[in-house]
């Protein structure tokens, strides 16, 4: 492609060759780069790509595009510098592979719980009514029933393009995707147009990257501000940040909400432990999704759906029939024990998933609660969520989730400080995740409820930074399946 082609809407100072330069790939890793290649300089969090210019010239980039320029500029390298390389990128990976998100339907849902089980009942629902649709998400990447493994919550800006252009190519009318705050604040969704995007909530998490929650609010609030007149702005209202979000905000903004009168009002009419009745705009229906968490998780769907045009009667059809994401609140029978794996890894996912397990069980049996808290991340979360599982749970065994870096029993440490006499009394603690989970299942009883909490999907532990398999619905399987 042409280098003028890959500049269109970019604002740009150009040093050496014409704008008439083909450019065969880009990349921003100069590791990457190869002949005819076009290297972008980033000021990443760790990392500065200005020092690797030299290298990608090295090994045959042909173009450079940058914020400073090197003091060196070679007569056969074109320097292209910008105000913004995360900017930049974004929207010259867009133009290099066609602006695919200009060919689809793209919504994205930001917030700290259930972007997972929105996106991907989102993509079933289209799929069940026949249409070609894409994913992206934290469990798996979709182009249509075709499953490309997904390393990031959201894809950095080249790859990105990579996977939209593919299901454009595939002849996907709608893509929807998870946008973390990292992703918003990295820029990676520069260059995107988003025909909609939604609001789930925000509760405590990423401190460690982001510092202050107001820093954190106004990373997802990024997405809503890049919304154009045409696209919609869905929100839950009953998040006080629900509001915040849609400030100043271009789209046609609409709310849903479980408490409080929006566009899109549900109320859980019957709540059982294998599905609830709800009633969303005087229009009833089914769903097995349990829980008042998921009540809002299939309002944000349908809601969504009829949105982007679709009939309410067939939008409420396929949504009656739409079952949970995997490791959203998955459940796994066996030996008269039923044990739910749950993604659950903030101090309000597991509030809300141990509120949905007592609000249903029987009475006369136990919940078993087998939690950890992830290594080099937000420590301040942990005694809360050992509060939090201690409060709700009859016995609480506390256990490794993915440690990475850190030593295991230190963030232990750090759960247990939440923990009061009383709580300490009914928790074991024990650091290896298969054994903790064997315990678990020894203490169960017929009826019993053992809720293991914070990996939900994920098929690997780290550990000292290498990933070893391991997932906890194997491990309950072999125990109880």
């Amino acid at each position: 492609m042409k280098l003028h082609d890959i500049l269109n809407n970019i604002e740009y100072n150009l040093q050496g060759k014409k704008e008439d330069v083909e450019v065969s790939t880009m990349t921003f890793d100069s590791r990457a780069v190869e002949p005819g290649c076009m290297f972008i300089a980033q000021r990443g969090v760790h990392a500065d790509g200005h020092r690797f210019i030299p290298m990608a010239i090295e090994k045959g980039a042909s173009v450079v595009m940058c914020q400073d320029l090197p003091k060196t500029m070679p007569d056969n390298v074109v320097f292209v510098q910008v105000a913004d390389s995360d900017v930049a990128l974004g929207e010259a990976a867009s133009n290099f592979f066609g602006n695919p998100s200009h060919k689809l339907k793209l919504v994205g849902i930001t917030g700290t719980n259930g972007k997972t089980t929105t996106v991907t009942l989102l993509h079933r629902m289209m799929r069940d009514m026949g249409l070609h649709a894409g994913l992206l998400s934290t469990i798996v990447n979709r182009v249509d029933d075709e499953e490309i493994p997904a390393t990031h919550t959201t894809p950095d800006a080249i790859e990105l393009n990579r996977l939209l252009a593919k299901m454009v190519e595939h002849g996907c009318e709608y893509c929807f995707m998870e946008v973390s705050s990292h992703s918003i604040v990295q820029k990676r969704i520069a260059g995107l147009r988003f025909a909609g995007a939604i609001f789930s909530n925000i509760t405590h998490d990423h401190l460690d990257y982001h510092k202050t929650m107001a820093n954190y609010i106004a990373a997802k609030k990024g997405l809503f501000d890049s919304l154009s007149a045409d696209a919609f702005a869905l929100v839950n209202i009953d998040d006080k940040n629900g509001r915040v979000m849609v400030q100043n905000c271009a789209a046609k903004v609409k709310t849903y909400s479980l408490q409080t009168v929006a566009d899109f009002r549900a109320r859980i009419e019957e709540s059982t432990i294998h599905g609830q009745q709800i009633v969303l705009n005087k229009r009833e229906f089914w769903t097995p999704l349990v829980g008042r968490f998921n009540a809002y998780n299939i309002t944000a769907i349908v809601a969504t759906a009829m949105l982007l045009g679709f009939d309410e009667d067939e939008v409420l059809r396929v949504a009656s029939g739409l079952h949970a994401a995997p490791g959203r609140f998955q459940y796994i029978h066996g030996k008269g024990i039923t044990a739910i794996v749950d993604y659950a890894h903030t101090p309000d996912a597991l509030q809300n998933v141990i509120d949905t397990i007592n609000q249903v069980r029987q009475t006369g049996h136990s919940l078993i609660v087998v939690v950890g808290c992830g290594g080099d991340r937000d420590p301040l979360k942990r005694p809360i969520m050992a509060r939090i599982a201690a409060d709700g749970a009859d016995h609480l065994v506390l256990t490794s989730d993915n440690p990475r870096t850190e030593d295991p029993n230190a963030i232990l440490d750090a759960m247990e400080r939440g923990l009061d006499l009383e709580q300490k009394i009914k928790t074991v603690r024990i650091t290896d995740r298969r054994q903790a989970i064997r315990a678990a299942v020894m203490m169960a009883h017929e009826g019993d409820i053992i809720l293991i909490a914070g990996k939900g999907h994920e098929t690997y532990q780290e550990i000292n930074g290498v990933r070893h398999h391991f997932d906890d619905r194997e491990e309950v399987e072999k125990l109880i399946g």
